[in-house]
């Protein structure tokens, strides 16, 4: 059954703080678009009702609902594979009252997926059930990766190798599994569309193809650059009013925040992102059973890995993925399904007094 709401308030004040730059940075990427602003404040709003409505329901329920909405996640994948449109891939889905990318919602469903199954198994996993849950993870990563969205794929991977991580996993299993993936890289490597292969040669030299391939890196490098320490001020960045650089209100947003607030102004926003995450691991840590503590964890480091990416891509030290900037970004689904996400800290924090078995 649905109780009352009980907020984490430290945790819902920096997510308030960080959507209210968000749309701040948002309305100056878009060049004073209100209309753009008024969207993405819509979106953040039905979040922020979600996270609420999520917040009541109690990991017991969470738990016994997981592996429907794991499976209907699957479901709507596999509707995107069949009547999926987006520019140059297949990545959303029109209902004509509504239209969102189902991928994003599997980085939910997918720690909870993970987090339910090991639950009911001794730990840390044996082969057996990591092996099972090698099957759960890669079911949606492959819909995903043909869709073709290799970033979103591999946070999805993310998400539920975190779960098993969080588990106790045996660090020589670690070790083992990290240097299988090395090792299988080179053969992955035949398998990547040209334009993967493009962004990750890109990587190592933007400047081989200045005006073509290398063009996002260089211009988002030269923004961030430019911010110098202060930053050029609210909606006084050159690099995306003169649109030189690109996707400024998504995969980029953090190139515009760099230029008009300068280095003092990323180190307070990333400090905010820590605090977040920060909050969300002690969430981990004191909930009562197997189930919430694997979960919580694993929502907090896809959280984690959201900045970490956004931030090395924009900055060059990580290839051009198409990962946004968690609340930040112009976007819908992404937003909506990070404060779900939040939701279930939220839950887990009210109910961490209450044994869930």
């Amino acid at each position: 059954m649905l109780r009352r709401p009980r907020f984490d308030l430290p945790l819902a004040g920096a997510l308030f703080l960080l959507i209210v730059i968000g749309l701040m940075t948002q309305y100056s990427a878009s060049d004073l678009d209100r209309d753009k602003a008024i969207a993405q404040g819509v979106r953040l709003l039905l979040g922020v009702l979600l996270m609420a409505l999520v917040s009541r329901v109690p990991p017991s329920n969470l738990r016994n609902w997981s592996p429907w909405l794991y499976l209907g996640s699957v479901i709507l994948l596999v509707l995107v594979a069949i009547l999926g449109e987006g520019r140059g891939s297949h990545r959303w889905l029109d209902l004509h009252f509504v239209r969102f990318q189902p991928s994003e919602l599997l980085k939910l469903t997918m720690p909870m997926m993970v987090a339910w199954y090991l639950n009911q198994r001794p730990l840390p996993p044996g082969w057996a059930s990591l092996g099972v849950v090698c099957v759960l993870i890669a079911i949606p990563a492959g819909l995903i990766a043909e869709q073709p969205d290799l970033g979103t794929a591999l946070l999805i991977v993310a998400s539920g190798l975190f779960a098993v991580f969080l588990s106790g996993l045996a660090w020589w299993r670690i070790g083992l599994i990290i240097g299988s993936v090395v090792a299988a890289a080179p053969v992955a490597w035949h398998f990547l569309h040209e334009y993967q292969r493009n962004r990750v040669r890109m990587l190592l030299d933007p400047e081989s193809d200045p005006l073509g391939l290398g063009w996002h890196i260089i211009q988002s490098k030269i923004a961030v650059g430019s911010g110098g320490l202060w930053g050029k001020g609210w909606h006084q960045g050159t690099q995306s009013r003169l649109e030189f650089l690109p996707e400024h209100t998504t995969d980029f947003i953090f190139s515009v925040f760099a230029e008009e607030w300068g280095l003092i102004g990323v180190l307070l926003l990333l400090a905010l992102y820590v605090f977040i995450i920060g909050r969300g691991l002690w969430i981990a840590a004191s909930a009562r059973d197997t189930y919430s503590r694997l979960l919580a964890g694993s929502i907090t480091m896809v959280f984690f890995v959201y900045v970490m990416v956004n931030g090395g891509m924009i900055t060059g030290m990580l290839p051009v993925v198409g990962v946004p900037l968690p609340l930040i970004s112009y976007g819908g689904t992404s937003a909506v399904s990070l404060l779900a996400g939040f939701g279930v800290l939220m839950s887990i924090h009210a109910h961490r007094k209450r044994v869930a078995g």
